[in-house]
């Protein structure tokens, strides 16, 4: 298994940055890919960005291309989430996970492991 942490997350104004992390542990060296997903209130769960482990290769939502950047760490089995331009729609909460099959296809479908979350919300 994978215990994956999140940090970063907070309020910030539309326009604004913020930065996500995520710590990853456990059966690091299984993994194919990390990626962030997020949930807004009433929504389902949506795919937001995923990379391949350990090769760098990433995969992104039309929603938040060109303003978000997600990136690894290989050493501290860490990935991050860059989000600048931020919109009051990002608001979500923003969930770190991981997958052991290196099928990209999938990814945006789900993972096997997922961290517990952190809120953002953005403000207009």
């Amino acid at each position: 298994q994978v215990q994956l942490v999140e940090s970063g997350g907070g309020l910030v104004q539309a326009g604004g940055s913020l930065r996500l992390s995520c710590a990853a542990s456990g059966r690091t060296f299984s993994m194919a890919a990390m990626g962030w997903f997020r949930q807004a209130p009433g929504k389902e769960r949506e795919f937001v960005t995923s990379t391949r482990w350990p090769y760098g290769n990433t995969y992104y939502a039309d929603s938040v291309k060109g303003r978000f950047t997600i990136s690894r760490d290989i050493v501290k089995n860490a990935v991050y989430l860059q989000m600048d331009s931020l919109k009051p729609e990002d608001t979500a909460v923003y969930y770190c996970a991981s997958d052991f099959d290196d099928d990209p296809g999938s990814w945006r479908y789900g993972m096997d492991y997922w961290g517990k979350g952190t809120l953002v919300t953005v403000s207009s």
